[in-house]
């Protein structure tokens, strides 16, 4: 099975001096990664102009943009055009121009801020666990490493763009993505946009992209804040501040999350007498948004992330491995951040994008019993230009090039890599019933030259019974990262390979969607199927890597979503993958065959919301906690969450939930608890238009 498909252990971080030297090397295959992505702006609006046809008058001067507070450089179409009623879904992420849903052939799913409230989520990754095609790991609860597989494809394969900056993770070996420290408190819109885009956003979107865009302020200045406590000693707090005046836009958010005692060792693991040491997580997210207005020409925007965030866990040493008696300490800084000027031309019709990202992360190690931290740090820097031009109403042609480097610094290690890329994308509409996007990339690396991809999306909505029928097919691929190329282990007879060429996947895929009794209720499927190639393992020697892998993915994603009454709405999806290793025919880790989930939101009274949520997740193929023994069939689980939130006045709203009603003891992975019941209540407060 290749171990390029397999998650990352989640005790990845953690040094076990007597483990055998495989253990090792799987270890410490977590240090560095490059990648390069397609832009998208800082701060796009997310209600799209839409077409309103005035009375005709023959010599009717062209009317002037229309503009909104802090916004103005950002119409996403010209002139004589108004935004859509509220609650039109639209998405960012299929071609970097704001879209309604309804045009996108692309599978995706759109969670809005509004659904982040009504379920109350805390982290990225409660939003992620009801996502059809998705697969999500903790070890553990808060802070523990999580990785996200899409598609069944690996959990390097997702490309995460947080306001349009790539903030891939440098000093992460295999380049996964750890979900764990990413809080949802700012978040306006979240987007996941399935199937291979390497074609417009580069390397590492093999499976799909993340796409999250923060709030942005608009109107009279307005505060909000939070506390909640609960649970495992849960404090959690939340502090923010946005509008808008004239021709500048802000908002500032801070949060802070706390758990003081979470149980993740399961006591079978446990020497006889020691008892276990429950994690403790702390995690400080402030962010900024700012925008300005020069004129009608011009537009500024900055965007600035950081994260510090403290995991207080139990590792393992011994052969063979048992917890430790002390606890390990992890330690992340994070700092993401993108500059970006906007020039619009001829109205709006022609919009250009300046940027320059920047994205540093570092990590500290200080396992139980070594008084010498192992410290890592990568950093991205990237400049970009992308234009958009509207071709004719609905059609749109973006180009765009990009510079980015990227470098990782370990205590013995110094690497760097540098990537060049060009792309050019279309967006059509015809008739508003057939949509069609298509998009063309290379990208040239230092390190093994160029590499194209493409990828193509056409949608058509029948008449007379509305019927979306839509397809994709697209290239991606996964450049190898700057540990697998430089990084040497010499006292394991393990060395690096700087010939390795990146891992290369074409997928498709094609569905339906149908709405019925005027919108009020849509089900679809979807069918998925992609094949990797070149697939970055361990050599027959275990003494370097070498491109040897293989495995296929296919499965289908059907959803369900109906609005019973104006109160009473329920959707429920269901997701079946199937993952393998092509030369073995086995099961790919940690891909279970099988998710349900549904939820039900009930809104008895126009100030109180109450809903419930059932994630149902199959039996899937595991390794132990030591990773020592594989091939173990980790059973499935059933989970109930209940939500609710009750409206005091416009500025004050108290809410509470429940995890894991029934107390569903289960472990995902194999070797560390997920968390049982836990109760949790708070107070939200705001100035004004509370939600």
């Amino acid at each position: 099975m290749p171990r390029s498909l397999v998650s990352p252990v989640p005790h990845a971080r953690r040094r076990r001096a007597l483990l055998s030297s495989f253990c090792v090397l799987s270890s410490f295959a977590m240090l560095g990664a490059f990648q390069a992505a397609a832009q998208q702006s800082a701060s796009p609006d997310l209600l799209p102009p839409v077409e309103v046809d005035p009375p005709r008058k023959p010599s009717a001067a062209k009317p002037a943009m229309s503009r909104r507070t802090g916004n103005a450089a950002h119409r996403q179409m010209p002139a004589a055009k108004l935004e859509p009623p509220a609650g039109t879904p639209v998405a960012v992420s299929p071609t970097g121009i704001v879209t309604p849903v309804a045009n996108v052939a692309n599978a995706i799913t759109v969670v809005t801020d509004r659904d982040i409230a009504t379920q109350q989520a805390r982290t990225v990754p409660d939003i992620l666990s009801t996502v059809p095609g998705l697969n999500v790991v903790q070890a553990g609860g808060p802070g523990g490493q999580t990785n996200v597989f899409v598609r069944g494809t690996n959990a390097n394969h997702t490309k995460l763009i947080i306001d349009g900056i790539d903030v891939g993770d440098v000093t992460n070996g295999n380049g996964a993505f750890d979900f764990a420290h990413l809080l949802a408190a700012d978040i306006q819109q979240f987007e996941v946009l399935r199937g291979p885009q390497s074609g417009l956003y580069g390397s590492d979107a093999i499976g799909g992209v993340i796409s999250v865009i923060t709030r942005k302020g608009d109107g009279p200045a307005r505060a909000t804040g939070s506390i909640e406590t609960g649970s495992y000693r849960t404090f959690n707090q939340t502090a923010g501040l946005s509008g808008s005046q004239d021709n500048v836009n802000y908002a500032v958010n801070v949060a802070h999350l706390h758990a003081g005692d979470v149980p993740v060792t399961p006591w079978q693991l446990l020497p006889a007498g020691r008892k276990a040491i429950g994690n403790a997580y702390d995690n400080v997210t402030a962010s900024t948004k700012l925008g300005i207005d020069l004129n009608d020409a011009w537009t500024l925007n900055s965007v600035v992330r950081t994260t510090d965030a403290t995991l207080l866990f139990t590792g393992d040493s011994g052969f063979p491995s048992t917890p430790d008696a002390a606890q390990s300490n992890h330690t992340v800084h994070q700092l993401a951040a993108r500059e970006e000027a906007v020039w619009s031309l001829l109205g709006g019709r022609i919009r250009n994008y300046f940027g320059v990202n920047y994205v540093n992360n570092r990590s500290s190690d200080l396992t139980a019993g070594n008084p010498v931290a192992a410290v890592a740090t990568g950093e991205r820097i990237k400049y970009d230009w992308h234009a958009v031009t509207e071709l004719a109403p609905h059609n749109n042609l973006v180009v765009g090039l990009e510079q980015q480097t990227e470098r990782l610094k370990t205590t013995d290690l110094a690497a760097e890599n540098g990537n060049k890329a060009g792309f050019i994308a279309l967006q059509t509409e015809f008739a508003r019933r057939w949509f069609v996007v298509a998009s063309l990339r290379n990208d040239v690396n230092d390190q093994f030259g160029g590499h194209g991809t493409y990828r193509i999306a056409p949608a058509v909505i029948l008449p007379v019974t509305e019927t979306k029928l839509k397809a994709s097919y697209g290239t991606g691929f996964k450049a190898p990262t700057l540990s697998q190329l430089h990084q040497d282990f010499p006292a394991f007879n393990f060395f690096a390979n700087p010939d390795l060429k990146p891992e290369e996947s074409t997928g498709w895929d094609a569905g339906f969607e149908q709405p019925l009794f005027a919108n009020r209720v849509r089900f679809g499927t979807t069918y998925f199927h992609n094949s990797i190639t070149n697939l970055i393992n361990f050599n027959t020697t275990f003494t370097s890597y070498a491109n040897v892998g293989l495995a296929t993915t296919e499965g289908t994603e059907s959803f369900v979503a109906a609005d019973l009454t104006d109160r009473i709405s329920l959707r429920a999806d269901y997701t079946f993958t199937r993952a393998i290793d092509a030369a073995t025919g086995q099961q790919l880790l940690r891909r279970p065959k099988e998710k349900w989930s549904a939820t039900a939101v009930w809104t008895p009274l126009d100030a109180l919301t109450l809903s419930a949520t059932l994630l149902r997740i199959g039996n899937w193929i595991d390794v132990s906690r030591d990773g020592m023994t594989t091939g173990l069939v980790a059973p499935g689980y059933t989970i109930v969450n209940l939500r609710g939130d009750y409206a005091l006045s416009d500025q004050v709203k108290l809410f509470g939930r429940v995890d894991n009603l029934f107390n569903r003891h289960y472990q995902n992975p194999t070797g560390f608890l997920a968390p049982g019941l836990g109760v949790f209540a708070g107070i939200r407060v705001a100035t004004s238009g509370l939600q």
